[in-house]
């Protein structure tokens, strides 16, 4: 039976509600907005303080808990995702259950070993201990005492109404302890999902501050004096939203949310895909790297279109649309935003047009952005070059996508059914499957004759 005639008559829905990124959205620009009127709060109540903007580092991750909260108040009040199946959680076992110190013990030297393996990687990676990585490992030291003491009153609490006590991390403690009942495929499951949530985490930190500081010190009156500025403004806003909803995304991978990773993707090629758009990987291949640099000898679009503002009224609109795309595609997904791994099934925002929004906008973007096959040497051979690579860098996360499909449509069968759904009626998606069914080989209908 083929996709199309597996597809439901109406889109599945979704396990986050649109509502989850937006009020998360209104939490960070609530910050944001305190932030950049803090000098003149602070000079009305006469508050003994510096009188300037909160754009500085600590300012950044209280954005982060301005993000957070609201999510994770609305998931749990409105949306009660605590009470789904798919926490695998059941709180009436609260009331029935005794606690089982020697399962929790074990857990906790299983979670506590992970959390020392990683610093351990932490300490070795030198890329780690310089530039902007700097202040995701500081954060992340000052954390790690808090989280060791916090794990343990909410591990002991967590696992009285955990259906399976033995999870992931029992696994790998009955490993380090050497107690019977571990499995390695469980271990392995485990491992998975902390590799992506320890290499992303420490990534996503380390361009929070650059992100936020942007908007909250922008000058304003500057900014809406020329029409670039307008656009650009508003872009890297888009980006702060990206990265700050991105972030928190990362860290808040709990059960009573249901925001846990359920799966991390177990095909090499969609690891390699996707670690491959990304520090320190990303240094070596991408742009400056010069394995596949699509930006050689290009000034942008500003450049080529200075003089005309109306052109870059236009251009920067289209602009801005595009990583409006983008960042509404990260902060859809609430607190379950992360790369690699299964975490629900979003079917709502922009999903309900293509499969991969986010993909496509950047990838557009960059084309609009750069516009590779403009060269200030005049050299048609660094235009075809700067276009071959940006083709090469769209096959990547053309490949990025086909493994997330592949990974999603083995764990649930909700997504076989958005996926089959969105062949037949994704604004964008739809067009490209029927494209592809006419132009894909058709498999041969006269058996190879026997030797």
């Amino acid at each position: 039976m083929n996709t199309a005639e597996q597809a439901p008559l109406a889109r599945p829905e979704s396990d986050v509600s649109a509502a989850v990124g937006l009020v998360g959205l209104a939490g960070l620009f609530a910050w944001v907005a305190f932030a950049r009127a803090f000098p003149a709060l602070a000079e009305t109540f006469d508050w003994a303080v510096p009188l300037d903007t909160l754009g500085g580092r600590n300012s950044a991750l209280v954005g982060l808990l301005a993000a957070a909260i609201p999510m994770a108040a609305w998931s749990i009040l409105v949306d009660k995702v605590h009470l789904r199946a798919s926490t695998g959680l059941d709180w009436s076992l609260m009331r029935s259950r005794k606690p089982d110190h020697g399962v929790t013990l074990v857990k906790l030297v299983g979670l506590w070993a992970t959390w020392a393996i990683i610093a351990g990687l932490y300490c070795l990676c030198r890329w780690y201990w310089e530039g902007q990585y700097v202040f995701a490992i500081q954060v992340l030291a000052y954390a790690a005492l808090p989280l060791v003491v916090l794990s343990v009153p909410y591990v002991l609490w967590i696992d009285r109404a955990l259906v399976n006590r033995r999870d992931a991390a029992w696994h790998f403690g009955a490993l380090l302890l050497m107690r019977p009942g571990w499995g390695m495929g469980q271990i392995a499951k485990h491992w998975k999902a902390w590799i992506i949530k320890a290499f992303f985490t420490a990534f996503m930190l380390s361009i929070t501050p650059f992100a936020f500081n942007h908007i909250v010190t922008a000058n304003f009156a500057e900014v809406f004096a020329r029409p670039e500025r307008i656009a650009l403004t508003i872009i890297e806003a888009m980006f702060m939203i990206d990265v700050m909803i991105g972030t928190v995304g990362y860290i808040v991978t709990m059960r009573p949310l249901d925001a846990h990773i359920r799966s991390g993707n177990p095909l090499l090629g969609g690891w390699v895909a996707a670690l491959i758009c990304y520090p320190p990987i990303v240094w070596g291949i991408l742009g400056g790297g010069r394995a596949i640099n699509y930006e050689y000898d290009t000034a942008g679009w500003l450049h080529w279109m200075a003089g005309n503002d109306t052109l870059i009224a236009l251009w920067g609109t289209l602009l801005v649309v595009l990583t409006g795309i983008y960042a509404w595609a990260t902060f859809a997904f609430g607190l379950r935003f992360s790369n690699l791994t299964y975490r629900g099934v979003l079917t709502n925002g922009p999903y309900r047009f293509t499969r991969h929004p986010a993909y496509v906008s950047k990838n557009l973007f960059w084309w609009a952005a750069i516009l590779p096959f403009l060269v200030t040497s005049g050299s048609p051979v660094e235009a075809i070059r700067n276009c071959f690579f940006l083709v090469v860098v769209n096959g990547i996360y053309f490949w990025r996508a086909k493994t997330e499909e592949a990974h999603l449509l083995a764990e649930d069968p909700k997504y076989r059914a958005y996926h089959a759904w969105m062949a037949q009626h994704g604004l964008l998606t739809a067009p490209l499957t029927r494209l592809w069914n006419r132009i894909k080989p058709r498999p041969s209908l006269t058996a190879e004759p026997a030797e």
